[in-house]
């Protein structure tokens, strides 16, 4: 068995075990939330009956250790259950939400890149410039900015006021502005700055230096010699942000009704619709985990000296 499919079974096998943690740890917290689910799916004027019969479709009625054996049995077998509001699979309810929240992660994830990049080489390359500080100082506006916030106060200017971009919803290509500025400006802000401490440490390096006594062009000693040999944080960063803007896309899909699967967790959460929740907690989880474990692999490809013996 070679270094790398060792190494990956490995991350396989930690990846199932941390998955069977985050499903126990959400099958536990929604059990202790007060209030009974059943009567707040059923509705107040329900009869008896009926709030009995979405317990135990619910199942509800069981024991807790056999609520949890039969829900791990489950999704062992990719059975994330029935939706208790609509009545139709989980797995179905979150596979048509999902593209919608993937497509708007990865255009964050991208600007996020470009331009956290961009301005991160930027600094490093005039260091205590006037762009220094004006990207120091924007970052840190950017890391410490709410998104619900910045969402809100997007759907203002660029809504109400200008009439520029729609407020809400995905009809129209111009939908996916505002929900994706909104969620790229914290990681914008993060990848900018280890972009520029990476950069920083490289270019005091003494190939660096080799580089330009060769006569090298300065593009290419700072894009070729020093990005690339820098670039292994910066892309740990970037993978790490991509499952964060999964998760963040919870608030920002709120705020801007973007039909996505955030917006899905929400408002199961409030029908207190146990299945649809753990279902969507469980797809963020194997979404991050598969993020890392890419991020890992691709570790190889920028840096030869990295493999996986």
């Amino acid at each position: 068995m070679g270094g790398f499919t060792h190494y990956l079974i490995q991350r396989l096998l930690a990846a199932l075990v941390t998955l069977i943690g985050v499903a126990t740890i959400v099958f536990i917290l929604m059990r202790l939330l007060p209030g009974d689910p059943a009567r707040i799916i059923a509705g107040l004027l329900a009869s008896p009956e009926e709030v009995e019969r979405i317990r135990v479709q619910l199942g509800l009625d069981k024991p807790l250790p056999v609520q949890y054996v039969l829900f791990m049995g489950r999704l062992f077998v990719g059975d994330l259950g029935i939706s208790a509001r609509t009545n139709q699979p989980v797995l179905m309810e979150v596979a048509a939400r999902l593209p919608n929240t993937l497509k708007l992660a990865l255009v964050s994830t991208a600007l996020a890149s470009v331009f956290g990049v961009t301005a991160g080489v930027l600094a490093a390359t005039r260091r205590y410039s006037l762009f220094d500080y004006i990207a120091s100082f924007g970052s840190l506006i950017g890391i410490s900015m709410p998104v619900y916030w910045l969402g809100l106060l997007l759907i203002i200017v660029f809504a109400v006021k200008l009439h520029w971009l729609p407020a809400a919803g995905a009809d129209k290509p111009t939908s996916i502005i505002m929900p994706s500025l909104t969620l790229a400006l914290f990681s914008v802000a993060l990848v900018a700055r280890m972009t520029r401490a990476s950069m920083l440490e490289v270019l005091n390096q003494d190939y660096i230096r080799t580089a330009r006594a060769k006569g090298l062009r300065e593009r290419t000693v700072i894009f070729r010699h020093a990005l690339q040999n820098a670039f292994i944080p910066v892309l740990t960063v970037i993978g790490l942000q991509f499952g964060a803007l999964l998760g963040g896309a919870v608030l920002t899909e709120s705020v801007f009704g973007w039909p996505g699967i955030g917006l899905l967790m929400v408002d199961s959460i409030f029908a207190r619709d146990y299945p649809v929740v753990q279902g969507i907690v469980l797809v963020f989880s194997a979404l991050f985990i598969l993020v890392n474990l890419i991020v890992d692999i691709l570790y190889a490809y920028i840096d030869p000296r990295i493999h996986y013996g």
